[in-house]
């Protein structure tokens, strides 16, 4: 019996391992690296490297622009996450209980953002917001007259002209998983509800929401953690972090600091603060959307 569990473990242990080899070689060992490369000053290029310590840490902790940076991706986070799922769970809801005609359709144009690369999403809204022959501000020009709106340009819009481009990259996205998870509850409940007098609102709140929470709860981790990658993306490829910094995320500010500055050791600092602060976010969502029994 025991060389029957050794040979189980065994077995388990060879299919496991090529998985644990590439995690090791491709996140962990990075991972390590990046933290060592943190305690030195360092320009990326050279050979020279100074050992610090935790110096770019404490030059870190009295940075206002990246802590700048840090507020705009909360804002993203927050906000881009809400309107996204909320919209997202409604297209969802609509497709799927009620009678319309050509959903295969509706479903097929609300996910074609998903499929763009993040460069042809930049592209779109880059020419959407421009100033002189943008979409937006042509619509504006014909119900009120006055100087272009700088829509990336302005220190108060350009943040919230990303999180429009992020919310219509991902809706879609997020649309067809719930489709999905919607389409696995037994039509039964809603039939003994419609017979309760309960309407499609309260059947979405009562029947649909709770059957469905397990998906809401691990897409909304999912989407907060990939909120900081797809945000740096776009930041890129739309304003470069401008207008001075405006629009700047962590991991844009991280970027600017180890390939533009030449602070390759600080910027991997940031990277490392961004890595805690990506797991902290992950575990508090997971606390707050877990089940209470």
């Amino acid at each position: 019996m025991n060389a029957r569990k050794r040979g189980t473990a065994t077995f388990i242990l060879a299919c496991l391992s090529p998985a644990l080899i590439l995690m090791a070689v491709f996140m962990v060992y990075p991972t390590l690296s990046i933290f060592a490369i943190s305690l030195f000053r360092w320009g990326g290029y050279s050979k020279e490297r100074e050992f610090v310590g935790f110096e770019n840490y404490k030059i870190l902790i009295s940075d206002t622009r990246f802590w700048d940076s840090c507020r705009n991706s909360l804002f993203l986070i927050v906000t881009v996450t809400a309107v996204t799922l909320t919209l997202s769970l409604f297209c969802a809801y609509v497709l799927t209980g009620y009678d319309i005609k050509h959903k295969s359709f509706f479903r097929v144009v609300l996910y074609i953002p998903n499929i763009l690369s993040t460069v042809v999403i930049a592209a779109i809204f880059s020419a959407i917001y421009d100033p002189s022959r943008g979409l937006l501000n042509s619509v504006i020009g014909f119900f009120k007259d006055g100087p272009p709106i700088l829509w990336l340009g302005d220190r108060r819009l350009v943040i919230v002209s990303v999180a429009i481009a992020m919310v219509w990259q991902a809706v879609g996205y997020y649309m067809v998983m719930y489709m999905a998870s919607m389409a696995q509850v037994p039509k039964s409940l809603y039939e003994a509800a419609s017979l309760e007098g309960a309407g499609k609102a309260r059947s979405f709140f009562s029947i649909t929401l709770p059957s469905i929470r397990p998906t809401v709860r691990t897409t909304l981790t999912f989407f907060v953690i990939s909120n900081i990658n797809i945000s740096f993306l776009l930041v890129r490829a739309m304003t470069g972090g401008g207008p001075d910094g405006a629009s700047e995320v962590a991991l844009s500010y991280m970027y600017r600091q180890a390939y533009t500055n030449s602070t390759y050791g600080y910027g991997m600092a940031i990277g490392c603060a961004i890595f805690i602060m990506s797991f902290a976010l992950a575990a508090f969502v997971n606390l707050i959307t877990r089940e209470r029994n």
